[in-house]
């Protein structure tokens, strides 16, 4: 492979014990919500200040070793001039950028969906690698709701994330694959592990079909639980039901797999992780974290678009990043919430 030594340099600057990936990769859609809830209008400036906050938060690389960034955040520069790909490289944080151009409908397979993006990718890629980023990152969802997915809808989203995968490799950048089992819905936890097994399955399956070397990807999961509407699992319910699922379908050769919140809380988020984290039986995975909302509500919070606020939200993002640090190790404690 002609970039095989830039792929393991890459897997070994994002994969490490106790250092995960942060997700800021938020589409203008998504952070205008997000936006919404602290009366901060989204704008080209506002959307700046806020990636600069995170990229320049002292410290952050110590919990965190790459993020995923929104295409206009590589353009962008922090508050003293330096572009925000060079202050995640100032901090040893791994910048990575989000590929796929959104879902909408499956054709012909109602309740369905499929991802965006696969058309001109590899030149995307090069432009993006020429812009400093060493990793990409797409996202397939499958819905639980009105009897999906289908097996049809399970096979296509496979097979577009194994293509995606496979060009990512291709021109040299690590892929994370993320196939999302949505947790919307009232379907109990056994229910989410049998879809989020035939899911796993399948895309493994069409990894393995594209030639996609396991040993330089990242899985971004789902955890396994309980539906919205449903009865709250405890955290040692998750873990459980979440590890049986790798178990069954990931392969050893994966070296990191760094779950999703998938709309927890910044607290319940980080419970889980630590549940699943103290169980004995484990591969040889790292498994960590690619949050979004669950490491960055808490900043978001603290700094209500205002300047005067850039250090407090800031230490609410190291507090996160540093309390999931402690569950990737399985040493967290609700006690420490209340800690500076």
């Amino acid at each position: 492979m002609q970039y095989l030594s830039e792929l393991e340099a890459s897997i070994r600057d994002m994969v490490q014990d106790g250092r995960g990936v942060l997700a800021a990769d938020e589409s203008a859609g998504t952070i205008e919500k997000r936006f919404q809830q602290i009366n901060v209008e989204s704008t080209e400036e506002t959307r700046r200040c806020w990636r600069s906050l995170m990229a320049t938060t002292p410290g952050l690389g110590d919990y965190i070793s790459g993020i995923i960034l929104f295409e206009e955040t590589l353009g962008q520069a922090t508050d003293s001039g330096d572009s925000i790909v060079e202050a995640l490289r100032q901090q040893g944080i791994v910048p990575g950028i989000k590929v796929d151009k959104g879902k909408g409908p499956l054709a012909l397979s109602p309740g369905d969906l499929i991802t965006f993006g696969l058309d001109g990718l590899a030149e995307r890629l090069q432009g993006y690698k020429r812009q400093g980023t060493r990793f990409a990152k797409w996202r397939e969802v499958y819905s639980l709701e009105n009897g999906a997915p289908s097996t049809h809808g399970i096979e296509a989203n496979a097979e577009v994330l194994a293509r995606y995968a496979a060009v990512c490799q291709s021109e040299g950048l690590v892929p994370i694959v993320e196939p999302e089992v949505l947790m919307d819905g009232t379907h109990d936890i056994d229910r989410h592990a049998e879809v989020t097994e035939k899911v796993q399955q399948a895309v493994f399956a069409a990894l393995h079909r594209h030639h996609v070397i396991p040993e330089l990807m990242i899985l971004k999961p789902n955890m396994v639980m309980p539906g919205k509407d449903c009865r709250r699992a405890r955290p040692e319910e998750v873990a459980a039901a979440t590890l049986k699922v790798l178990q069954r379908t990931v392969p050893a050769s994966v070296p990191s797999i760094n779950f999703l919140s998938g709309g927890q809380g910044p607290e319940e988020a980080t419970e889980n992780l630590n549940g699943i984290n103290q169980l004995p039986a484990r591969a040889s995975w790292l498994l960590t974290i690619s949050y979004g909302r669950a490491l960055q509500q808490p900043a978001l919070m603290a700094w209500q678009g205002k300047s005067e606020n850039e250090t407090a939200a800031q230490q609410a993002l190291l507090k996160r990043a540093r309390l999931n640090h402690c569950a990737m190790k399985g040493e967290y404690s609700k006690e420490m919430e209340q800690e500076g």
